[in-house]
């Protein structure tokens, strides 16, 4: 008998237009944390959710302790103790933490009562075991990115899962959280748990799987001992090319002031609480400004208030010395914002319209792609086709392929693609490489560049290090809502900006209250006044 807990053989799973999966067969070793590596739109989804249940494959069969079985659904696959965090969390936002992690897995007395006490004596003792703190009383709605994926894997655990796919796990956590997973996944693997880890993040992969499998265009490229590859030769393996990991950057000096914020107030629309406080800078064109912070200390929010997703409760925003305060979203971005948002699902895409469509979002009313009320559907097609190419966006049906369908990657690419193309005066990049391989994120990178090379101004707020650095020309820290210190990257460290990032220490005044900062200000005022 072998060791190996699963097999996949000669996997192939197609849809109109694609092969996601041909003739893919991967081991997977008992007690083992195996990586699946790949470019978007590889098929590492699509194979995990072949393993899962979510797809059956046209060809192919998959093995669990050396013997063959059916995984029709989900169900099937937790049956065979097989569990999943998805790319796009399955919860159900309205249902606290403990209601997700037992629905369907629900304890019930003889007449089918629910034991609730039982339940969550058992989802706190995993909890405890594994060390994944999060309060299960709360609304999935009001937990942070972080604490929803700690949902998730305690649902996995709860269902006696041997075998648990991450897929892309780290793509929207912050540095901190990415290591607390690490050592959870380390754990898991000392409890004897078998761990397939889906990432195209490379140091990830080097630092914690032990073997990996390479995917491209579907294949399997091969399988290998992850200590005996670098990450050049996984990149090289993946991409199909070397991949330059460094950045040529040219000085520029910077221009007219585009975007200023002054005197910046926002609330958070769930808690109430003042999230943004005091904030004022500035982004001037030709360069590159790096908002910089521990997710959750405000970053959203002041997005928010310069787009017009939120109102603001103080202060001002400028755009090209026009006053856009109390303009609409619609009439930010015509005056000469673009916006690459955070949350790609919610404020980025229209995911049941098709790929053409969602290029022109924001543009469908300009003469080359409208006339007389009506759409120009070949002019939407011809420009759609041109950015896929030139962002090699991968899809099964082209442009007509709808969003929904597509990987998170290539859904990536494509708010990427349209905001950039756009060509406005200000570009606000919000982890504008969230979920992108190593191939792309180097493209992305260049045509940031490129933009403020040709003299636009760009706002640019990312929890990885390594992008703000490679990228920003000024640093400005936020903590808590309040922007703490300033740095120019050629000269920071990562140990000095972490300690402004937590908090332990900062080069400007605590900000005041909203009510504290309007009785300061209108005693200035009348202060002028007297003189």
């Amino acid at each position: 008998m072998s060791n190996n807990i699963i097999s996949l053989n000669h996997i192939t799973k197609r849809f109109p237009g694609i092969i996601a999966n041909d003739d893919v067969s991967i081991e997977l070793r008992q007690g083992e944390i195996h990586a699946l590596l790949g470019e978007n739109g590889a098929g590492k989804s699509t194979l995990m959710s072949v393993l899962f249940g979510l797809y059956e494959p046209d060809e192919g069969s998959i093995e669990y302790k050396d013997k063959l079985i059916k995984i029709k659904n989900p169900n099937d696959a937790n049956h065979y103790g097989i569990g999943m965090v998805h790319q796009h969390f399955m919860l159900v936002d309205v249902f606290t933490g403990l209601q997700n992690i037992i629905l369907g897995y629900e304890t019930t007395n003889k007449i089918g009562w629910l034991k609730l006490k039982e339940c969550r004596e058992n989802v706190l003792a995993l909890e405890k075991k594994y060390g994944l703190n999060v309060d299960i009383n709360k609304k999935v709605i009001d937990m942070t990115v972080g604490e929803q994926q700690r949902v998730e894997i305690l649902k996995m655990l709860y269902r006696k899962s041997e075998v648990l796919i991450f897929d892309e796990p780290t793509a929207v956590l912050t540095p901190n959280e990415i290591i607390d997973l690490m050592n959870t996944i380390k754990n898991l693997k000392a409890e004897g748990k078998t761990v397939f880890f889906i990432s195209h993040k490379l140091d990830e992969i080097k630092m914690i799987s032990d073997r990996v499998t390479i995917l491209k265009k579907g294949k399997c490229v091969g399988t290998f001992v992850t200590k005996d590859l670098s990450n050049a030769k996984m990149a090289e393996l993946m991409v199909g090319r070397k991949v330059d990991f460094t950045l040529e950057k040219n000085s520029v000096v910077p221009g007219e002031e585009v975007l200023k914020v002054s005197h910046l107030y926002v609330q958070n629309d769930v808690t109430k609480k003042m999230a943004v406080k005091d904030v004022s800078f500035d982004v001037r064109k030709g360069e590159i400004v790096s908002i910089l912070g521990i997710d959750g200390n405000g970053q959203d929010e002041l997005v928010f208030g310069i787009t017009g997703l939120a109102k603001t409760c103080h202060g001002e925003v400028f755009l090209n010395g026009e006053n856009i305060t109390k303009l609409s979203i619609n009439k930010r971005n015509l005056k000469g914002i673009s916006h690459i948002p955070a949350d790609r699902h919610k404020y980025g895409l229209v995911l049941d319209y098709n790929m053409m469509y969602n290029m022109v979002l924001e543009r469908y009313k300009e003469p080359q792609f409208s006339k007389a009320g009506f759409l120009r559907k070949k002019n939407i097609q011809s420009y759609c086709d041109t950015l896929i190419d030139r962002y090699d966006i991968r899809s099964s049906q082209g442009s007509s392929t709808i969003i929904r369908s597509m990987s998170g990657g290539n859904q990536q690419k494509v708010i990427v693609a349209r905001e950039i193309e756009r060509d406005k005066d200000l570009l606000i990049a919000v982890q504008p490489t969230r979920g992108l391989d190593v191939g792309a994120i180097e493209n992305i990178h260049k045509e940031i560049l490129k933009q403020r090379d040709n003299n636009k101004a760009i706002l640019l707020l990312s929890l990885e290090l390594d992008e703000v650095f490679n990228l920003a020309d000024r640093i400005l820290i936020i903590h808590e809502g309040e922007i703490v210190g300033f740095f120019d990257p050629k000269t920071a460290k990562y140990e000095e900006i972490s300690l402004y990032m937590s908090g332990g220490k900062r080069d400007t005044e605590p900000s005041l209250s909203l009510k504290e900062f309007k009785k300061k200000e209108l005693e200035e005022k009348n202060s002028e006044v007297k003189k």
